[in-house]
């Protein structure tokens, strides 16, 4: 399985205003819905209540200690180690947000895959910190509004 960071933030790491985005990108949006259809998708519960409800053609995992445990479309689990758990039959898992699920993902994750945001916008959620260094580019793509990279673990010798 690769464990797969998608994640769309500025320069300054800001990933969220309140509980939204702070822009409306819908190319970017194509981009995460084409990465991550038919694929396993792990959120936390103010993402998904921020989104409004499971995403079609995708396996939902909402981590929550709050939501029932029977929702139509998504599957609760108490922590992230249960989300892996029951999505480690997957090819590939994405961590979609927020803040927390990609604190508690970052060392574990294979791969980053960030939209660095072109212009700027205030928020008070920002992307965990990290080092670039332990990453190498894989590729990169240049939108009108936003450069999507794919970033890969470092292998150590």
């Amino acid at each position: 399985m690769t464990k797969i960071i998608l994640v769309a933030m500025t320069e300054q790491r800001v990933i969220g205003c309140g509980n939204a985005i702070p822009w409306h990108l819908p190319q970017e949006l194509r981009l995460f819905r084409a990465l991550t259809q038919g694929h396993t998708i792990v959120m936390g519960r103010r993402t998904f209540e921020a989104i409004g409800g499971p995403l079609p053609d995708r396996r939902n995992l909402v981590v929550s200690r709050t939501l029932p445990p029977a929702m139509p479309g998504v599957e609760i689990c108490r922590n992230l180690q249960e989300a892996l758990a029951l999505g480690g039959d997957a090819e590939k898992l994405f961590f979609i947000g927020g803040r927390d699920i990609y604190a508690e993902a970052l060392p574990m994750a294979d791969e980053l895959r960030i939209s660095w945001i072109i212009d700027e916008y205030a928020g008070d959620i920002l992307f965990p910190p990290f080092s670039l260094a332990t990453w190498e580019t894989v590729e990169a793509t240049q939108y009108p509004h936003f450069r999507h990279v794919l970033y890969r673990r470092k292998q150590l010798n």
